[in-house]
């Protein structure tokens, strides 16, 4: 199985536990969440320690250990981005499985149940972009404000990282602009799947965004078709 399929593979089982899960209508709100976490993310170790014992991991739901910098090859996942709308009941939020090799986000699958899966190795027609700008609905950031103001663009709205970078590639923006924090499993396979696809990825002063850092935190990520990459870095000044 290459490091393709594999991630495809997790990824795509992972989404179909959460689902299973939330259609039990055994858990609701934060218990739902927190079982959901749990359990994708034991799946998601276990499938790695089987098929790539070798390799570093580095998840959102399990304790870090200095041992993957050590590591070219890191596995970088996040097993339910978008904790809060999966249990709200909500479809923007997905299953991150990405392989990071020497620091650059290389292999990566996205799974959004009833959406789709994405990956790094099928590369989708880059189709044009609807005129907005992708921010997260509970905070948009202040370069987003400024890039649509410079651009007269509208906002939208939506929930896991993963699920706005997706839109991007779908075509339902032109980019996803955020500022105030994140950590790498938020982006790693999203950044993976979107740079295959052909779009501009980066951090807001569009410099290159690096995994397996000793710190996993990034301040900041712009994902854009690439048509509009000028435009928006200069906006964000």
């Amino acid at each position: 199985m290459t490091d393709a399929d594999l991630a495809s593979a997790i990824a795509e089982a992972a989404g179909r536990l959460l689902v299973a899960i939330r259609q039990s209508d055994t858990l609701h709100g934060k218990a739902l969440g927190a079982a959901g976490d749990l359990t994708a993310n034991a799946f998601i170790l276990a499938a790695l320690a089987a098929n790539r014992p070798a390799d570093g991991v580095l998840s959102e739901e399990s304790a870090d250990s200095d041992a993957r910098l050590a590591k070219s090859r890191v596995w970088i996942v996040d097993p339910l981005d978008g904790t809060r709308e999966y249990s709200e009941g909500r479809d923007d939020w997905a299953v991150h499985v990405a392989l990071a090799v020497d620091c650059v986000a290389t292999i990566g699958a996205v799974a959004q149940p009833g959406l789709g899966l994405y990956r790094s190795d099928a590369v989708r027609a880059m189709p044009e972009p609807a005129h907005a700008i992708i921010v997260s609905r509970s905070r948009p950031p202040v370069e987003a404000e400024r890039v649509a103001a410079a651009l007269g663009v509208p906002l939208i709205g939506m929930g896991s990282a993963g699920a706005k970078a997706m839109a991007v590639l779908r075509g339902e923006a032109v980019a996803y602009v955020h500022s105030g924090g994140q950590h790498e499993w938020d982006s790693a396979a999203p950044v993976a799947v979107c740079a295959a696809a052909g779009l501009h990825v980066s951090r807001l002063d569009g410099s290159p965004l690096r995994y397996n850092g000793a710190n996993p935190y990034m301040p900041d990520l712009l994902i854009c078709h690439p048509a509009w990459r000028d435009r928006i870095l200069d906006a964000i000044g």
